[in-house]
C-alpha cells in the first residue's frame, strides 16, 4: 500500500516565533486512514519523532540544502497504543484536589516544569489540579515515570486542557488504594 503524504510547512510559523504544535497535530488528527505527514521544519524536530511514534507512525528524515529538515511521518505496519494508554490512570474515586494550578498563560516548557515541581511537594494519593491551554503530551510520559497517575481533557470550551495528577509512592509505586 502506499501512502500519500499531506504537507504541513511550519517553516513560516517557526520563523515568526510561533509555536507550530498545534497545527502540527491538527493535521495529524485530520489525516485518513493510509495517510501520512510530510513536515518541513527550521530544525531537526527530535521531540516530534517520539510524540508521532507514539501515536502509530514511523519517521523518514533528511536535511534540506538550505539546512531546514523535511521529515516523512508514515502510519505504522504495527501501530502501538497511544502514549496516554502506557500512563497509569488510577481506578475508582480520586480525592479532591489538594492543589490547583492555572498555567493556561505560560508558554512551554514552564507549564511542566511547574507541575512537576508540584508533585515533588505532593504525598502519595493527594491529587493536583491543572489547567493548560493545550493536551500535555510531552508531560504524560513524565508522570508516568514517576509512578502519578492522570486523568484529563478538554474543557467544553474546547481551550482549557483540565488534568488531575495523582501522586504516586516513590519509586514509581502506584497510590495506595482507598480504605
Amino acid at each position: 500500500m502506499t501512502t500519500s503524504f499531506v504537507d504541513v510547512d511550519v517553516r513560516p510559523t517557526l520563523r515568526a516565533g510561533g509555536e507550530p504544535f498545534g497545527e502540527i497535530m491538527d493535521a495529524v488528527t485530520a489525516l485518513k486512514p493510509g495517510q501520512g505527514l510530510r513536515l518541513l521544519a527550521t530544525f531537526k524536530p527530535v521531540p516530534l519523532l517520539s510524540v508521532l511514534g507514539s501515536k502509530g507512525f514511523e519517521h523518514e528524515m533528511r536535511e534540506l540544502d538550505d539546512g531546514d529538515w523535511e521529515v516523512l511521518f508514515s502510519p505504522s505496519a504495527t501501530a502501538p497504543k497511544p502514549a496516554e494508554a502506557d500512563v497509569p490512570k488510577a481506578e475508582g474515586a480520586w480525592p479532591e484536589p489538594l492543589r490547583h494550578m492555572d498555567n493556561r498563560d505560560l508558554d512551554p516548557p514552564e507549564p511542566m516544569v511547574r507541575i512537576l515541581a508540584a508533585t515533588e511537594e505532593m504525598a502519595p494519593g493527594e491529587v493536583l489540579s491543572a489547567l493548560l491551554c493545550r493536551e500535555p503530551i510531552f508531560l504524560l510520559p513524565e508522570l508516568a515515570k514517576r509512578g502519578h497517575a492522570w486523568d484529563g481533557g478538554f474543557e467544553p470550551d474546547g481551550t482549557t486542557y483540565k488534568i488531575l495528577v495523582r501522586i504516586g509512592g516513590s519509586r514509581g509505586t502506584p497510590p495506595p488504594a482507598a480504605a
